[in-house]
């Protein structure tokens, strides 16, 4: 027979065995889990996407929120000729997105179509910050457009 450990007296009554027999075998079980879970390489690569996802989501955030905050700063230095200007090409880009879509709609296939009713929602979801950096954008272009007249 093997010996007992140690750092444990062997057990004096049939019950007290069982006893340290049933405690080893709960200490080796949860052992085995821990082991099972650090050899569990998918998981631990998902929990891992996980994370970076969600700390890509956050900087993504922020990085938005300093744009929106620059195009503001932006067009608050522009003269009232250029915003009238930005407020009507955004004017006319919507209306030839409108016209665009009419026409995608006609034409693309279902698979497509909801692919894009999904991306159109979420431009929806986000319209002004569209809005914004695209006035912002017309107004750069008219800027630098008067400068080189």
């Amino acid at each position: 027979m093997t010996q007992p450990p140690h750092d444990e007296p062997t057990a004096s009554s049939p019950q007290e065995l069982r006893e340290q027999v049933e405690r080893t075998r709960t200490e080796l079980g949860k052992t085995v889990e821990v082991l099972a879970a650090k050899a569990d390489v998918k998981a631990r690569a998902q929990e891992k996407a996980t994370e970076v996802r969600e700390q890509a989501a956050a900087k993504a955030g922020e990085l938005r929120e300093k744009a929106v905050d620059l195009v503001h700063q932006a067009q608050e230095r522009l003269p009232d000729p250029v915003k009238d200007k930005a407020a009507q090409a955004a004017e006319q880009a919507r209306t030839k997105a409108s016209q665009a879509g009419r026409m995608w709609q006609d034409k693309a296939p279902e698979p497509v179509r909801q692919k894009t009713t999904q991306g159109a929602q979420l431009a929806r979801d986000n319209r002004k910050t569209l809005l914004t950096a695209a006035s912002a954008a017309v107004a750069v272009w008219l800027v630098c457009r008067r400068r080189k007249a």
